[in-house]
């Protein structure tokens, strides 16, 4: 049953090339590599590390939590909100964030970097670094936020040279071929 009242409105050639044609998957392919390797580097290096999952975890994101208690005393930093959610949330609970945080960048980095649930990967990954980002925490930030929003849009085709070709019809999302695909009426 098709809604008469809709009106389809056609991708521009860039977007379709961009997000839904798997000849731009090589380009996704060089930025998901880039970006996983980033977390997984990231969250590996606090995995051993004693103040992160070790006998002292939660010591390293007590003292990164402190820190940007500090800069939003000092200044607009960190926002006001955002503080009281560091102070009243992730500081009580920091040995359990401290786990999350390193286990979060791992598995963020693993699925990027095997190209398997890629969107959802870029989606958490994006959310850690806005978290940072919030927190203060400038760095590469800004960049694989940038990076890992551009790979949630173009989900279809970020992990086709990876899991995702096999793994996402196998969840109900097809690819079709060009000569199969046609838009709605």
């Amino acid at each position: 049953m098709t809604d008469k009242s809709a009106v389809y409105i056609p991708e521009n050639p860039v977007s379709r090339f961009l997000f839904s044609d798997t000849r731009s998957a090589v380009i996704w392919l060089i930025i998901r590599l880039y970006v996983g390797y980033k977390w997984l580097t990231a969250g590996w290096g606090k995995l051993n590390n004693d103040a992160w999952t070790g006998e002292n975890a939660g010591a390293a994101i007590t003292g990164f939590v402190k820190g940007a208690l500090a800069k939003s005393q000092e200044g607009a930093d960190v926002a006001g909100w955002y503080a009281t959610f560091l102070e009243n949330t992730v500081l009580p609970n920091a040995k359990l964030f401290s786990y999350v945080v390193a286990i979060g960048e791992v598995l963020v980095g693993l699925g990027l970097v095997f190209g398997l649930l890629t969107g959802i990967a870029a989606f958490f990954g994006a959310l850690m670094n806005v978290s940072f980002l919030f927190a203060g925490t400038l760095s590469v930030n800004p960049l694989l936020f940038i990076l890992a929003t551009w790979l949630v849009l173009a989900w279809k085709v970020a992990g086709w040279y990876g899991l995702d070709r096999w793994a996402l019809p196998l969840l109900g999302t097809p690819w079709k071929s060009k000569k199969n695909s046609s838009p709605p009426q």
